[in-house]
């Protein structure tokens, strides 16, 4: 066999990692104009949080569409770039939230939060950031365990069996013999959350990189020609059941954090509210950007969110215009609208919005160079 096809049999050798931190140097050289404008981004996000009220349904959005966008991007991972159709996206987030808060939970307020399990059985706490990580090892090692005998199967058989994984552990959260861990049905509560818009823009940013410069390595390589081909990926020596493993445990690991994020977003959790319609909304934002696309998917994302929960809620208000009451608006119009709208999307945009293709700073830059280029050329003939 030869050394190439050795890098890619799922063994982390020296060479492979010289070859993943060279190419998270070169990622950082060719994309310092897209880091300035993530900067000026985030300069700009802190100025609006001083002008305009922390009410406003523009940092609902912010705030929703950033912690959906990481998770979206998590799914995309391993649906889009390794070809695996899963559908227990809402497990891993339910894990995730659940570590979280159970973890960060202050001591003084755990005998109020556990009433009916005498203030559970977790005696300390730990910092904000190391329950984030912790959030993403414990869907991580649930990913793992699972993945095991699941990734044998493929296609609808693997979203079902997924599937049916993120119902399960949803009904057994609520089991009151793990009450003193899980506090059963009841929700968890007081456990810190956040203020500032920055704050998940911060850390989705950071998951995101990761997953970009994870994409664009030698792994994510490996998971496109598993996606394209698995015989032809298998025969160039690519440990295929391997290589799914790892795109599983890492896409569950960001869902996790994603999951503590929504926790932190909602300041409350409870297991009855990851039900698979929250997959199905995932699923959605990733197929409207584009299956394949990490721009597509964080756009998708914000898109998503304020069409649901802004742009379109007028629409669930009795209007009358003098006695005359205008027919349809009523609550509920709003998500008629909303499947109308997405169904054109997908009618029109088959392959998403972005396709398999990523927004880059290069190809704005060129697209203005041939812009101006073509206007000067105008002027001076």
């Amino acid at each position: 066999m030869s050394e190439k096809n050795r890098s890619l049999n799922g063994v982390i050798t020296p060479q492979r990692k010289n070859e993943f931190f060279k190419s998270v140097l070169g990622f950082i050289r060719k994309n310092w104009v897209g880091f300035a404008l993530i900067a000026a981004m985030f300069a700009v996000i802190f100025i609006l949080e001083q002008i305009l009220p922390s009410s406003s349904m523009l940092f609902v959005v912010l705030k929703k569409g950033a912690i959906y966008a990481l998770v979206a991007v998590s799914m995309n991972l391993l649906n889009g770039f390794t070809g695996l159709f899963s559908l227990g996206q809402a497990g891993f987030m339910l894990i995730g939230s659940y570590t979280y808060a159970i973890f960060t939970i202050p001591l003084e307020a755990r005998d109020a939060v556990y009433q009916y399990f005498n203030g559970g059985i977790i005696k300390f706490t730990v910092p904000v950031p190391v329950a984030l990580i912790m959030a993403g090892l414990a869907a991580a090692i649930f990913a793992y365990l699972i993945g095991l005998p699941v990734l044998r199967l493929k296609s609808d058989y693997l979203a079902i069996a997924t599937l049916g994984f993120a119902e399960i552990i949803r009904a057994v959260f609520q089991w009151d013999k793990l009450g003193p861990v899980t506090n059963g049905s009841n929700l968890l509560k007081r456990f810190p959350s956040f203020s500032s818009t920055l704050y998940p823009f911060f850390v989705s940013g950071i998951c995101i990189t990761i997953i970009v410069l994870l994409i664009n390595s030698s792994y994510g390589r490996a998971f496109k020609a598993i996606r394209d081909d698995e015989i032809a990926a298998e025969a160039m020596g690519i440990n295929l059941a391997k290589h799914k493993q790892l795109s599983f445990t890492i896409s569950s690991f960001f869902a996790g954090v994603g999951g503590a994020l929504l926790a932190m977003y909602q300041t409350t959790v409870q297991a009855a509210a990851f039900k698979s319609s929250m997959t199905y909304e995932i699923l959605l934002i990733v197929v409207i950007g584009g299956i394949g696309s990490v721009t597509g998917s964080i756009l998708s994302s914000f898109l998503f969110i304020a069409s649901s929960e802004w742009w379109l809620r007028f629409l669930d208000d009795e209007t009358y215009i003098g006695s005359f009451r205008v027919p349809l608006l009523a609550s509920g119009f709003r998500k008629v609208v909303f499947s109308i709208v997405i169904m054109i999307v997908v009618l029109f945009y088959r392959q998403g919005i972005m396709g398999t293709k990523e927004i880059s700073v290069d190809a704005i830059l060129r697209f203005f160079r041939k812009l101006f280029g073509k206007e000067s050329r105008e002027e001076a003939a």
